[in-house]
């Protein structure tokens, strides 16, 4: 498996203030890894690391084998990173065409192929921003960077405030995505159990700090560790 993604002993946050110390991490074409640990130990700040928008105070960060710490988050989306943020930032005048058509790039995923895996968004490929459910709009945020065609998707908490027929559909959709292994992906979820039966890999942090790499399966048979790191009762 060529590697598609690296972190040498990265360390940021947010101006003087450190979240993520010494993190390294490696991730392979087509790889699906669970991102897990309890609220605050850097997850998100992590992501957010990887596009470009803390401070990063030492570390590199390599894309494709070239040195992308220095770059902007628009040129590390160019480059292939999609992200799908906890907060969707969705805009509010936009149509759910306009969401898609000015941010889509050239490759396999088309406006047509996002419509065919959200039905429910060519229903409303008319309505705004504003007017989409919360379901819908996490629907429009992972169709949105599916059709700038990366190589790796970064996923922050996907099913967070969605009813559980939403979290049903957006599983079975992740799980098809992970399947394929035609691009990378990263899931922070709290589901620790969802997120592990997705993914290949489970990397777990602990304040700020990578603490397991290893198996999605060892982890999810592993009760113990899992109520250790995750307080899965």
């Amino acid at each position: 498996m060529a590697e598609l993604l690296r972190l040498e002993t990265v360390t940021s946050g947010y101006g003087e203030s450190v979240v993520v110390e010494d993190a390294s991490l490696a991730v392979g074409e087509g790889e699906a890894i669970a991102l897990l640990g309890r609220n605050g130990v850097g997850k998100t700040t992590l992501l957010m690391t990887v596009m470009g928008l803390t401070r990063l105070h030492r570390g590199a960060i390599r894309w494709r084998g070239g040195d992308v710490t220095r770059l902007e988050s628009h040129a590390r989306a160019r480059a292939g990173i999609g992200w799908v943020p906890q907060e969707r930032f969705m805009w509010k005048s936009l149509t759910v065409l306009e969401h898609l058509t000015c941010v889509a790039r050239p490759g396999p995923w088309t406006v047509e192929k996002v419509n065919a895996l959200f039905p429910r968004l060519a229903e409303r490929a008319g309505h705004r921003g504003a007017q989409l459910s919360g379901g819908e709009q996490q629907m429009l945020a992972i169709a949105r960077a599916l059709v700038t065609n990366p190589g790796l998707l970064l996923l922050d908490e996907p099913m967070e405030g969605l009813a559980p027929i939403v979290v049903q559909e957006l599983t079975q959709v992740l799980r098809g995505l992970a399947g394929a292994a035609t691009m990378a992906m990263i899931v922070v979820e709290q589901h620790a159990e969802l997120a592990l039966a997705l993914t290949q890999r489970a990397v777990v942090m602990e304040r700020g700090r990578i603490v397991h790499d290893g198996p999605s399966a060892a982890l999810l048979a592993d009760r113990a560790r899992l109520d250790q790191w995750l307080a899965v009762s």
